[in-house]
Order: C-alpha cells, then structure tokens, then sequence
C-alpha cells in the first residue's frame, strides 16, 4: 500500500510540475507575443505620422523599436523602456533601454523610440552590449516628411514619437542599452 501511495504521489506531482511549468512558458510567449504587437503597432504609428519611414524600415540593417518609454524626473531623471530588434522584419531579441539625465526638468511623459541600424558594425555593438547614446547623439520627433531630411550618424538614426505626459526639460545625460537574442 506504501508503494502505491509513493507512486500515486510522484505521478501526482509530476503532473502538477508539468501544468506549472508549461503554464509558464505558456505566459512567456504570450508575453513575447503582447510585446511584439506593441512594437508593431508603434512602428505603425510613426509611418502614420512620417510614411516617408516605410523606406527605413526597409532597407536598414535592423531596427529596434521601444513602444513605450516612461520618463520622470525632478533636477535629476530617469527613463527606462523595453522593445524588440527586428532583422529584414523578423523579431530576433529584446532591448532594454536606461536613461539618467542632470538639470533643468520636471515632470514626466511617455514616447516611443526607434532606432535604424545602418550596417552589422552598429548593430554589433548592440549585441555586444556596448551601445549606447551620450549627450551628442539627438532623436529626431517624427512629423510628416521629417524622415526624408535625416542622415545616419555613426550607423544609427533615431527617432522618437511622444505619446503624452507633460515636461520641461534641458539637461544632459546619457541612454544605454542591454540586448537578449529570443
């Protein structure tokens, strides 16, 4: 009778780990999933302002889009946001972006960014983790034609999109990124 108590509860338990864990990964794709159409939708958003962008999306090395970037800051800031790197359209990792920023600012919004990779050397140093934006580097706000006039800058060209939020701000800082292949 004890061994088939042992038995019983061992099955038992292999099935309630198997339902937990397949429960999880299930949540991990579906979370994948949700991000995705995130990005997609922001991506369809900036070439309903500028559809002068279908052409970047096309021919750039790769793109990271960042659908929802949330920024506050009171003297000293901060923003952080998560997107998808996308290769000829495919989605083939996640992106965090960081920002800490010094100065002159207040309150808070939320934008959406995207970042045209020109050839594989910057798009490397994603990978790599080493990219990242210092004070010099500038995004662009997207409005209708604006992408016609844009030229890449050491590989790369941004653009970011708001989305709301009220701020004030002038001050310098800095964004880095972290990147994980799927």
């Amino acid at each position: 009778m004890k061994k088939i108590t042992k038995i019983f509860i061992a099955t038992l338990s292999l099935f309630l780990l198997s339902f937990f864990l397949g429960s999880s990964v299930f949540a991990q794709a579906e979370k994948k999933d949700k991000d995705i159409e995130n990005c997609l939708e922001a991506k369809r958003d900036f070439l309903r302002k500028d559809p002068m962008m279908k052409s970047l999306f096309e021919n750039a090395t790769a793109y990271v889009i960042f659908p929802n970037i949330g920024k506050g800051a009171m003297g000293v800031g901060g923003a952080t946001g998560n997107g998808i790197l996308f290769e000829k359209g495919k989605a083939v990792g996640k992106a965090n972006m960081t920002q800490v920023t010094i100065g002159a600012q207040a309150g808070g919004k939320v934008y959406s960014e995207v970042i045209f990779f020109e050839n594989n050397d910057a798009l490397k140093s994603l990978k790599d983790g080493k990219f990242e934006f210092t004070g010099q580097v500038s995004a662009v706000a997207v409005k209708a034609g604006v992408s016609a006039n844009i030229k890449y800058r050491d590989g790369v060209m941004v653009f970011t999109q708001e989305k709301g939020g009220l701020m004030y701000e002038a001050s310098l800082g800095g964004q880095k990124f972290t990147y994980n292949a799927y």
